[in-house]
């Protein structure tokens, strides 16, 4: 068990846990972005209802007994995921490494994996009732078809590989489709609710598993929503939860969970799963984070760049808000746009700009209009950490109403796009006119 799970000791912590029949009801698993958190809990859910008799191949990775079979293409009855995730960076490489090697079986399944990960947010069961259900279902749908049409061109012995990279190409189009339109960065109650109901009905073989992906990440309602659950859980159901750091989350909940802590691997072991997993040949700077990143359609470096040009135009904007008023401008202001507009200079994108629809139309042309939900996100980090080096480049400390303004509005943006589905170039409109205005106050 827990053979794909690589680096990390925390498995041989669920591994001892699971042995000794001392497994807790409800879990945490802690640690940075990519570092198996994900992967080791769709395996303890496997491993949790496999239903071999034979101890030699229970509960391994290739047991073949009907509930392992249906957890490895994640289509399992007693599987739930809930949690926003950047899946669209996954499903690119693993499509890579699929087209690469097309009669390779794990390659295939890692793609197919990759993708119902995405597909399970968007279970029935979560979507009851929701508004926007009649707008994603089509989304979902194709998608089904189109992984059902993968399986009928493998199960004949002769195997285009033209229609293979066709269809191949429509599945990630879509789901990146599908994360941009239908996905939320937060957790709504609604979602906890039918989770919470669904837990309660009996399981379909062993035990039910609940995952929620960036607990953290939830709505205060959703949190009160969780805890109730917490607090008496049904007889045979494993809750694991995932997020950056135990902090993330409240004491009430916290008190409820046994942790298990993930570790950010040596870079040896990150070459060693890109190798393994997605059979990448080479060395990756960074690890897997930058080298999954590397398949989306905008690079950091061209992200990093983009939020510098903003910056630049924020502190420009401001400048000229503050001339026509008669008011001098804050030093901190004033570092920001030395420090923000060479490095937009320096990737192409010209001098900083007054006119508002100029910089973003110019921002969402060259971020690929933002079609991968997690681009945006992305940008607004790299934005604040534009402002945060621009400000260590000072030498003194920014004042509370300069961070306080650049985090609020980041904040902002990020629940207006996330929660509330507002288009982007909306969003950075408001976010440039509001920062240029506050900027200008100071």
């Amino acid at each position: 068990m827990f053979e794909n799970l690589l680096g990390q000791s925390a498995a041989s912590q669920l591994i001892a846990d699971i042995e000794g029949a001392s497994l807790a009801p409800s879990m945490l698993f802690t640690g940075p972005p990519a570092s198996g958190k994900g992967t080791a809990a769709l395996e303890l859910a496997r491993v949790i209802s496999c239903e071999a008799a034979d101890k030699a191949v229970r509960a391994s990775w290739n047991c073949p007994c009907p509930s392992c079979n249906r957890h490895r293409l994640l289509v399992h009855p007693d599987l739930l995921c809930l949690g926003s995730k950047p899946f669209s960076s996954e499903i690119a490489a693993s499509a890579s490494s699929f087209l690469k090697e097309t009669g390779s079986p794990s390659s295939r399944i890692l793609f197919i994996r990759s993708v119902r990960k995405l597909l399970a947010r968007f279970n029935p069961v979560l979507w009851e009732d929701e508004p926007k259900a009649g707008k994603i279902s089509p989304l979902v749908n194709s998608l089904e078809e189109d992984l059902d049409d993968l399986a009928f061109l493998f199960a004949h012995s002769s195997v285009d590989a033209g229609s293979v990279t066709k269809l191949t190409e429509e599945i990630i189009k879509g789901s990146f489709k599908l994360q941009s339109e239908g996905m939320s960065e937060t957790i709504p109650i609604g979602q906890i609710r039918r989770a919470a109901f669904w837990s309660r009905l009996a399981p379909a073989s062993g035990g039910k598993c609940l995952i929620i992906e960036n607990a953290h990440r939830m709505q205060e309602e959703a949190r009160n929503s969780l805890l109730k659950l917490l607090e008496e859980p049904p007889a045979r159901l494993t809750v694991v939860l995932t997020a950056p750091r135990p902090l993330c989350l409240i004491p009430t909940i916290l008190s409820r969970l046994r942790p298990y802590a993930f570790s950010s691997r040596g870079a040896e072991a990150e070459q060693e799963v890109i190798r393994r997993v997605f059979k990448a040949e080479g060395c990756y700077k960074g690890g897997i984070g930058p080298y999954l990143d590397s398949f989306l359609p905008v690079t950091s470096d061209a992200l990093e760049a983009l939020a510098a040009f903003f910056a630049a135009s924020v502190a420009y904007r401001a400048a000229l808000l503050s001339k026509r008023q008669g008011r001098s401008l804050s030093e901190e202001v004033v570092q920001l746009g030395k420090s923000s507009a060479p490095k937009a200079e320096v990737a192409g994108l010209g001098r900083p700009k007054e006119d508002t629809a100029a910089v973003i139309n110019l921002i969402v042309e060259k971020a690929a209009k933002f079609e991968v939900r997690s681009l945006f996100s992305r940008f607004l980090s790299c934005l604040l950490a534009q402002v945060s080096m621009s400000a260590m480049s000072s030498g003194t400390a920014p004042s509370v109403s300069f961070s306080q303004a650049w985090k609020q509005c980041s904040d902002w943006a990020e629940t207006a796009a996330g929660t509330y589905n507002l288009r982007p170039p909306q969003v950075l409109e408001k976010l440039l006119i509001d920062l240029s205005l506050r900027m200008a106050e100071l």
